[in-house]
């Protein structure tokens, strides 16, 4: 029996179909296909039951995939401790931020498959909170303040933030001095957020209103640059556009609240060696590249 087989059986039972599953795992359709023929044929038992919408469990299958996933774990694990220290391999699927990942994020995952040439990075970029369980991630970098869960997270670096309006948007509309002038302004929001901003060491939560809203903090700058509203953005988005007087600083006696870089986990006693190995390198690249998320070095 294959520890392939067995982790693609584990993606086909968790994604409930062929083709989400051989997405997650990187291969071809017929490679997962061929895989599960196999496994089947070995156990000499129907697992799954094809449908025209993907695949079902059988009840041997339901009982089976627990024990599969373990053994898969264990497997892995072991791996690791007998592999050469700081030599890696199998995959690693992480989940990282459109805003700013590619730029800031994606040239250590690029250093870490080079150190690591048995190791499968496979990273997707987006700025929708992805569910880790169950869409299959190892782990995930977030940006920003957490929501409480039953997520392991590691802060891997400050992010500082400031309020910026455009200087034609505020010669119409005016700049706001308190959290109270703020609601009755233009907000550029990612959905129906709060802002939260200190007043002094209090924070204060405000409902910002707004027409424009985008799911991309880099959309959310250049509407502020166009004067279409007051943005809540991290300045390693806004620095270049405030230091050249494209954005202007507003509400200054009550900024932001520091926030923070994360790399979040599933639940469990020990990080995978790969995902502690991402985060400790992660750690360096925020202590090495203050400039890039708007701070001084």
């Amino acid at each position: 029996m294959d520890i392939e087989e067995l982790q693609t059986f584990v993606e086909v039972a968790d994604t409930g179909g062929v083709s989400a599953a051989a997405r997650r795992l990187g291969v071809s359709k017929s490679i997962v296909s061929r895989r599960l023929f196999k496994l089947e044929a070995e156990l000499d038992v129907q697992l799954l039951v094809r449908t025209t919408r993907g695949a079902a469990l059988t009840e041997a299958g339901a009982t089976f995939r627990d024990h599969a996933a373990r053994i898969g774990a264990e497997i892995e694990a072991a791996r690791e401790t007998i592999l050469p220290t700081g030599d890696l391999r199998g995959r690693l699927r992480v989940a990282v931020p459109l805003t700013f990942g590619p730029t800031h994020f994606a040239p250590v995952l690029t250093e870490l498959a080079q150190r690591h040439p048995q190791l499968r990075v496979h990273a997707s970029y987006s700025d929708r909170f992805v569910d880790l369980i169950a869409e299959g991630f190892d782990c995930a970098i977030r940006v920003g303040y957490l929501a409480d869960s039953s997520l392991i997270a590691k802060r891997i670096g400050p992010i500082a933030g400031k309020l910026v309006a455009s200087p034609d948007y505020i010669r119409t509309h005016g700049s706001p001095e308190t959290p109270e002038e703020l609601v009755t302004h233009q907000a550029l929001m990612q959905g129906t957020e709060s802002w939260q901003l200190l007043d002094g060491n209090k924070i204060i939560t405000v409902q910002p209103q707004g027409r424009f809203k985008a799911d991309n903090g880099t959309a959310l700058t250049a509407a502020a640059a166009a004067g279409l509203g007051i943005g809540y953005l991290p300045d390693c988005l806004t620095h270049e556009l405030v230091s050249t007087g494209v954005l202007v600083p507003v509400m200054t006696r009550f900024p932001p609240p520091p926030a923070g870089a994360y790399v979040i986990r599933p639940p469990g006693q020990h990080p995978a060696r790969k995902v502690r190995i991402l985060t400790e390198m992660l750690i360096e690249h925020f202590k090495e590249n203050p400039q890039l998320w708007g701070r001084d070095p």
